[in-house]
């Protein structure tokens, strides 16, 4: 357990910088930053699961190639543009706020497992969540704090995709049999890649913006920078916390990405939190302190 949870600690410390590419790359649309990203993550991946691929390509059947190919769809493509969106749209504090409600969906989709802990065991973890994302709330909405309708919108798009993807993900790890968490992780990157380039074309048609060569460099340098940390380091390292971690703790999980996210909008903004942005932090991980002990008694 020990070493899932820090897995699942890293993986929300590299995912977290995911809310940054679109504020490091702005003149880009999402859909631009989305298929850069996942070119990225599939060159990367194709690299580095080519040594496995006569094993793997002998073990996977018709079933496993189609639900990579879902999970690649629902859980990276669709998930970020999504967010990519509700960033630029919104801000980092509402997407983030938004995306904070994921430990709370995927929790509670893990009390419907076999062997998982009752609701009511859950109670104090998910009550301090709760009452976590009520700070943040209560602090974002404050007047000209708001994010727009649009970004509001995408931000839940991006949850209710993740969520899909982190129950059905963790549930073919589940029945998986010789692919290990870092090479599924590599094949649903070589999927993503794949998929990635069918939006090139409607991504960066000839006639669409004008950038400027540092623009050009900066954007390339953001993306691969996403599609090597936050991809490939981030979704090997969640792999590992799925298979060695209860569903409702590995849904606790995933508020550290909300919380780094916070950490690294504040670096941004050369800001200390707001005394309710500190108390909502205080609360979230309070959460998952008492999620893992709930599961350790």
């Amino acid at each position: 357990m020990g070493t899932g949870i820090g897995a699942g600690v890293g993986a929300g410390a590299f995912w977290g910088l995911v809310f940054l590419a679109p504020k490091l790359a702005p003149g880009f649309t999402p859909l631009q930053l989305s298929a850069g990203r996942y070119l990225a993550y599939g060159i990367v991946a194709a690299v580095l699961v080519a040594r496995a691929w006569p094993r793997l390509a002998g073990i996977l059947g018709r079933a496993e190639w189609r639900g990579l190919a879902w999970l690649s769809l629902v859980g990276n493509i669709v998930y970020y543009l999504f967010l990519a969106q509700a960033v630029q749209a919104g801000g980092v504090v509402m997407t983030s706020i938004v995306i904070g409600l994921l430990p709370l969906a995927v929790t509670l989709a893990g009390t419907r497992e076999h062997g998982a802990l009752p609701l009511r065991r859950l109670a104090p973890s998910l009550l301090l969540g709760g009452a976590g994302l009520a700070c943040i709330s209560w602090d974002s909405l404050r007047p000209g704090e708001g994010g727009s309708a649009l970004g509001l919108a995408c931000a839940i798009g991006a949850l209710v995709s993740w969520t899909i993807y982190a129950v059905a993900n963790r549930r073919w790890l589940a029945r998986l049999d010789g692919v290990s968490g870092q090479e599924w992780s590599a094949l649903m990157g070589v999927m993503t890649g794949a998929q990635a380039l069918l939006l090139a074309l409607p991504a960066f048609p000839p006639d669409g913006a004008v950038h400027t060569g540092s623009e050009w460099l900066q954007f390339l340098v953001v993306v691969t920078a996403v599609g090597i940390f936050c991809s490939v380091v981030g979704n090997a390292l969640w792999n590992h916390a799925s298979r060695a971690l209860p569903m409702a703790l590995m849904g606790q999980m995933i508020v550290f990405e909300s919380v780094f996210a916070s950490l690294y909008g504040f670096v941004w903004e050369a800001r200390w939190p707001r005394p309710l942005e500190a108390a909502a932090l205080a609360l979230l991980l309070a959460g998952v302190a008492s999620c893992a002990a709930a599961h350790r008694d």
